[in-house]
């Protein structure tokens, strides 16, 4: 694993803490351990690949508050959740705060190992498309009112005339704009474009379909 990698395991069983430290460093993993979710929180490391192991039940802060506290300080960090038997529904209940996983306890080793690098994958996926998308807004700042207009037309799918109509202006002034906008987008292609305007979530403006200027 990466020396950025880092599983965080909080849990005020020490027996506990150990033998999950064990098992993940045998799998490769890199290993911080905490007895509660407040010395995790003191702690809080901000920087590379990492998931959390986390009981549900403990003294103090829970993993529930644990999940509620990381969501407030905007923490991305894929949470999995061990319950013990009978806490299935303190197990759903942490999904619905953002776990991304639960484990019941007595759990298979090679099913932890598992859930650790399904974590991983996911909060190196959300890395990246965070990093896409801080990206793709800054290159939308740049674009005029009228570029930005003609985004909003292609991704709704309507051809350079209806476009043209909807604004006012004509076919050739649509092509201007579009290519301006590929420019200001680098955007290689029409597609390119129009993926960098669905992941930025752009919908069309209301003053658009009327020819209005918003």
């Amino acid at each position: 694993m990466s020396s950025d990698t880092m599983v965080h395991v909080i849990d005020d069983d020490e027996a506990v803490r150990q033998s999950l430290e064990f098992l993940l460093r045998t799998f490769g993993f890199e290993v911080r351990t905490y007895e509660s979710a407040v010395a995790f929180l003191d702690a809080l490391p901000q920087t590379g690949t990492s998931c959390i192991i986390s009981d549900v039940r403990m003294p103090g802060l829970s993993g529930i508050d644990l999940l509620k506290r990381l969501k407030e300080l905007d923490v991305g960090m894929p949470v999995i959740i061990v319950t013990g038997h009978g806490d299935v529904p303190l197990a759903v209940e942490a999904m619905k705060f953002g776990a991304v996983d639960f484990l019941e306890k007595p759990f298979d080793d090679e099913v932890l190992v598992a859930a650790v690098r399904s974590a991983l994958a996911h909060q190196e996926d959300t890395s990246r498309r965070h990093g896409e998308l801080s990206q793709i807004n800054a290159r939308l700042a740049e674009l005029s009112n009228r570029e930005r207009q003609v985004v909003e037309g292609l991704v709704a799918g309507r051809p350079n005339k209806v476009i043209a109509f909807d604004l006012g202006i004509s076919p050739r002034t649509v092509e201007i704009y579009r290519a301006n906008a590929m420019t200001k987008m680098q955007a290689a292609t029409l597609s390119d474009l129009v993926r960098m305007a669905l992941v930025a979530g752009i919908l069309e403006s209301p003053g658009t379909r009327d020819g209005k200027t918003p």
